[in-house]
């Protein structure tokens, strides 16, 4: 797929670091409860570590108590790609940037007690967060 923002994989290598080209770049996953993003309970906006794409409004995230900080809807949805994941003998929703298609995490329909039902468990290490002045 082609994204609005394309770069090859040596400056995407020169721009991230190795743990986030892992997951932004390869659909890695960072450890549970180790995120930076995590525990931040800010008013902001979250945004994509590679492209700097606005993902997620902080208004949006709550506790789900997975060890990844979740939110239940994008800022908009066509912010984010969701592709079939059939990895690891599971049937899962990617979810991507759809502004230069790195790995953010996963949505799961299980997100009981939102507005929308939805799980996105995404990264810290995927996002950047910018506080409300």
């Amino acid at each position: 797929m082609s994204y609005p923002v394309e770069k090859s994989d040596a400056e995407w290598r020169d721009q991230l670091g190795p743990e986030q080209y892992a997951v932004l770049r390869e659909a890695a996953t960072e450890r549970a409860w180790t995120g930076e993003l995590l525990d931040e309970h800010r008013a902001g906006l979250y945004t994509c570590a590679a492209c700097g794409s606005e993902l997620f409004k902080s208004g949006t995230k709550f506790d789900s108590h997975c060890g990844w900080p979740s939110f239940y809807e994008s800022i908009q949805p066509e912010a984010v790609e969701l592709i079939e994941d059939r990895t690891y003998g599971m049937v899962r929703t990617e979810v991507r940037c759809a502004n230069c298609g790195s790995h953010l995490g996963h949505v799961f329909p299980d997100g009981f007690g939102t507005p929308t039902g939805d799980r996105y468990c995404m990264n810290s290490i995927s996002l950047a967060f910018t506080p409300e002045s």
